[in-house]
């Protein structure tokens, strides 16, 4: 058995995308289809004393088509402001300082490209949380097709005998392909978090997984659903 789960890149993204790729053999990062604005893939929501606030990677869009992995940052200043709002509201936090060198050391890497920006801080989130699974651009793997096709060629170069899938792609997704191909099709369910201790209630489960770290520490598993301690 070999579960394969497919997905564009976020910037720190909540613990479900996490959850999503601890239940994968393969996470494969998805980034060569198109760049979308106001969406996850260059900004995400960190807990303040006035609720949730977005913390954003500018990003040039010269077209439309423009590609995730071929989107470069326009200003180089975006880090030392993401560094400060987190010191400013996470500096209380119990684990804060058990992690803000990790995690202020990854956002300081000198990147051209939100892709990579991404990847390196999925990577090093990966490594806290512990998990092992292995991670691998979608290039690499010269998909073929369209949308449908090319995420089945994916999982059949990688010898899939399971597609774990986000719920969002049930609008267009033909399962019958994957079944042709003897590959079960399963949905990811985000539903049924437990609630932690955060600062700044009202609690709200969809912010950085930065705020599951900062806040539990090494028990984070215990707030997930595959990465039970």
């Amino acid at each position: 058995m070999s579960t394969v789960a497919i997905l564009q890149s976020n910037y720190i993204p909540w613990k479900g995308y996490f959850d999503l790729i601890a239940a994968a053999d393969i996470f494969v990062i998805y980034d060569e289809v198109q760049y979308t604005k106001n969406d996850w893939r260059n900004r995400n929501q960190i807990k303040t004393p006035n609720g949730p606030q977005w913390i954003t990677i500018p990003v040039r869009q010269v077209n439309l088509d423009q590609r995730i992995c071929d989107s470069r940052i326009s200003d180089t200043s975006w880090a030392r402001k993401h560094i400060g709002a987190l010191q400013a509201n996470y500096a209380r936090a119990p684990f804060f300082e058990q992690y803000k060198k990790t995690v202020f050391d990854e956002l300081s890497q000198p990147r051209e490209f939100l892709s990579e920006v991404n990847v390196g801080l999925i990577r090093m989130i990966c490594g806290l949380l512990g998990i092992t699974t292995r991670i691998i651009d979608s290039r690499e793997l010269a998909l073929q097709g369209d949308r449908n096709a090319r995420l089945l060629d994916a999982c059949k170069k990688l010898g899939a005998t399971a597609y774990l899938s986000g719920p969002a792609a049930r609008s267009y997704l033909d399962t019958a392909l994957f079944q042709h191909e003897g590959i079960d099709v399963h949905w990811m369910d985000y539903s049924g978090y437990t609630e932690y201790p955060q600062l700044f209630p009202p609690f709200v489960h969809g912010v950085s997984v930065l705020d599951l770290l900062f806040n539990v520490g090494t028990d984070a598993p215990a707030f997930m659903k595959f990465l039970r301690p």
